[in-house]
């Protein structure tokens, strides 16, 4: 069984930053694609915001973000990074890490090729 801790949110004023990790249990996590997700109060459904693949040479982004977030990953330390930057008060919600060690034929972008879910973490930005 995977673990995923996902931290680092906060509140933030428009335009700042503010960099969430994503750290996962397991021998193979160099194998997995990783994801970032959100979802935004009153929406049921969770939004793909970022990717990465195992190789961290491929990301993918969901246009709203392109341009102001980057995902990265450190697998000697079993981490994902999403920086974000020039924060918008659309931006609110609850941001998700997702894990799957199995290909990903939607690069990422459909939430049900994961495996492993974090616990969330939220997000607020004021303006």
């Amino acid at each position: 069984q995977v673990q995923v801790v996902d931290s680092g949110g906060g509140l933030v004023q428009v335009g700042g930053s503010l960099r969430l990790s994503c750290a996962a249990s397991g021998r193979t996590f160099y194998t997995y694609t990783m994801g970032w997700f959100r979802q935004a109060p009153g929406k049921e459904e969770r939004e793909f915001v970022a990717a990465i693949r195992r190789s961290g040479g491929s990301t993918y982004y969901a246009d709203s973000v392109n341009g102001r977030f980057t995902i990265s990953r450190d697998n000697a330390k079993n981490t994902v990074y999403l920086q974000m930057d020039s924060l918008k008060p659309e931006d609110t919600a609850v941001y998700y890490c997702a894990a799957t060690p199995y290909y990903s034929a939607s690069n990422g972008r459909d939430y049900r090729e994961y495996e492993y879910w974090g616990q969330g973490t939220q997000v607020t930005v004021s303006s």
